[in-house]
């Protein structure tokens, strides 16, 4: 199973890399196309906004891990090992949770985008929104397996890719 996560993640950061790098080309192309030629083109920016949009819901997704996440730790890293996995668990259920109960709101929305397109590319937007769709699954399904994780008696902070503190382990 862990062979199989690594190569899965190996293949969303490959995937992370090649939107940024079109992202980059394109962005390249409007800044030659108006400053140089003066002639800017339309589509380069409706095709930056769009790789943007895809690959920060991508990376959030499937790239990033939760210590790469900003957090305010302050009073969780100033209580006890046991209560740190009290609002571990709190915390993920309420973030999964969350998610799980804006699904149909978020399907919604995309689903009904599917009668306009892009202004320029007149590309479906029910297209270009559905990678919130897929980033809202994912978090529901990350959060729900962090909570079951933690509730067998998982660290936080192993999850978390932190060292353990105050000695607790999981055996």
């Amino acid at each position: 199973m862990s062979r199989l996560v690594k190569l899965a993640r190996s293949v969303a950061m490959d995937i992370a890399a090649l939107m940024l790098g079109g992202l980059f080309v394109v962005f390249l192309i409007q800044i030659v196309a108006r400053y140089i030629f003066n002639a800017p083109v339309s589509w380069t920016l409706e095709a930056c906004l769009t790789l943007w949009l895809w690959l920060v819901f991508w990376g959030g997704a499937f790239v990033l891990t939760e210590k790469d996440h900003v957090r305010f730790d302050i009073l969780y890293d100033s209580v006890r090992a046991r209560t740190r996995r009290i609002f571990a668990i709190v915390s993920a259920v309420a973030i999964g949770g969350g998610f799980l109960a804006a699904l149909p709101a978020t399907w919604s929305y995309i689903d009904f985008y599917q009668i306009k397109r892009s202004a320029v590319l007149g590309i479906r937007l029910d297209i270009v929104f559905s990678i919130y769709g897929v980033f809202a699954v994912m978090m529901v399904l990350r959060y729900f397996w962090r909570s079951a994780l933690l509730l067998r008696g998982a660290d936080p902070h192993v999850l978390d890719g932190r060292e353990a503190q105050d000695g607790y382990h999981v055996q």
